[in-house]
């Protein structure tokens, strides 16, 4: 390659500030030793704060899909009716989990550039009782969109399910409620809008979740997937069911002050903040938004949609060889390319950056754009900050 990637600017794991790096690179500690119980526990309810929840948090070793399948193995036993709605890959993905699981699924799905209609939810548990879990993504990172779960949450109590939501790319970086909305099990990663490490998952459980899984005989147990094995090991007992990454729990520990810091707020309306700007850019230049409504767009990434002709690996490749610039393409969602403004990237010029090197590179593959355009309306957003 001709260039090193100079900026990281994909939809995680994503940068890491200096402040993350040094305390991912803290003396490793025996797991055992006081002053890693300590940090441990604090990690947590720094966890909690985040998740805005006073839930158990469980902090699963591993990247965040290791969660997202521990969750949904303890929450499904066969022949269980499960809703699971459908607008991405990864609500997809989790379709076949369920399945493979035992579970009776029914699924509401869209064009994965749109959204799944909270009264469409409404209508099929009022006709279709008996629904005992739903699991959605609340920001499907390939599609750059969002599902409301804000509506939904509520509404699933009212008929009597539960919940599980994949909110690995959401929480730090767009409005998460956990306890308001009501939901069980929600499940986030450390390495999108927290800007930490991909090596650990942040797990937190309502007591209805906890009962519904000692009462799942198909719930993991003495498994690395195993949510009640952390209940019954650590939380109760003061025990690890096996040696946690203690420089993860370092680096997660880090971007969760930097974020308590900042005041979680602050840190929502600057991803709203650079996704304001780049979308203004990216149309100015010439480019479509892949969401099919601005009002489903994730304020973490940006998706764009690409002409037929050009394909988005491709896309990607030439971007990161010819201007060092690592962006994301579709991952299975469509022709699309995305730019990612989340954690350390959701802020200063990282956007314009994106921008440039999108707009350039897809202007070297043959596309009649204006990029000087699209700067031009994305520091104007900003300036106007």
């Amino acid at each position: 390659m001709k260039n090193p990637a100079v900026f990281t600017l994909s939809a995680g794991p994503t940068m890491a500030t200096p402040r993350t790096l040094a305390a991912l690179g803290k003396p490793i500690l025996y797991h055992y030793d006081p002053e890693f119980l300590d940090t441990f526990r604090r990690v947590q309810e720094k966890t909690a704060r985040v998740f805005k929840t006073q839930n158990d948090i469980v902090l699963m070793q591993g990247e965040a899909i290791v969660a997202l399948e521990g969750a949904a193995r303890s929450m499904t036993k066969p022949g269980m009716k499960v809703l699971n709605l459908v607008q991405g890959v990864f609500g997809k993905g989790m379709g076949y989990w369920l399945k493979s699981f035992g579970a009776e699924v029914f699924e509401l799905e869209v064009a994965y550039n749109e959204a799944v209609n909270p009264v469409d939810v409404e209508k099929f548990l009022s006709e279709n009782p008996g629904i005992e879990l739903v699991t959605l993504v609340h920001s499907e990172t390939p599609s750059g969109t969002i599902t409301d779960c804000e509506a939904i949450g509520p509404m699933a109590k009212r008929h009597g399910a539960l919940t599980l939501i994949d909110a690995v790319s959401s929480i730090g970086g767009l409005q998460f409620e956990t306890d308001k909305w009501q939901l069980d099990v929600v499940v986030t990663g450390a390495q999108k809008c927290l800007g930490g490490p991909p090596g650990i998952g942040m797990v937190s459980v309502s007591p209805a979740a906890w009962e519904r899984m000692e009462e799942n005989p198909a719930s993991p147990r003495a498994s690395y997937v195993s949510l009640l094995d952390w209940k019954h090991k650590w939380l109760e007992a003061g025990a690890f069911p096996f040696t946690p990454s203690v420089s993860d729990v370092n680096g997660l520990e880090s971007v969760l002050d930097q974020v308590l810091e900042e005041g979680l707020d602050n840190a929502i309306e600057r991803h709203a903040l650079a996704a304001r700007a780049t979308r203004a850019g990216a149309v100015a230049m010439g480019l479509e938004l892949w969401a099919a409504d601005p009002t489903i767009a994730a304020n973490c990434v940006t998706s764009i949609r690409l002409p037929d002709n050009l394909d988005h690996v491709e896309v990607r490749a030439h971007v990161r060889e010819k201007y060092g610039v690592m962006l994301s393409s579709g991952q299975g969602a469509g022709n699309l390319m995305r730019l990612a403004h989340m954690g350390p990237t959701a802020s200063g010029l990282y956007p314009i950056v994106g921008l440039a090197a999108l707009g350039r590179g897809l202007k070297d593959l043959g596309m009649a754009l204006n990029v000087g355009a699209g700067i031009d309306a994305a520091l104007e957003i900003l300036a106007a900050d």
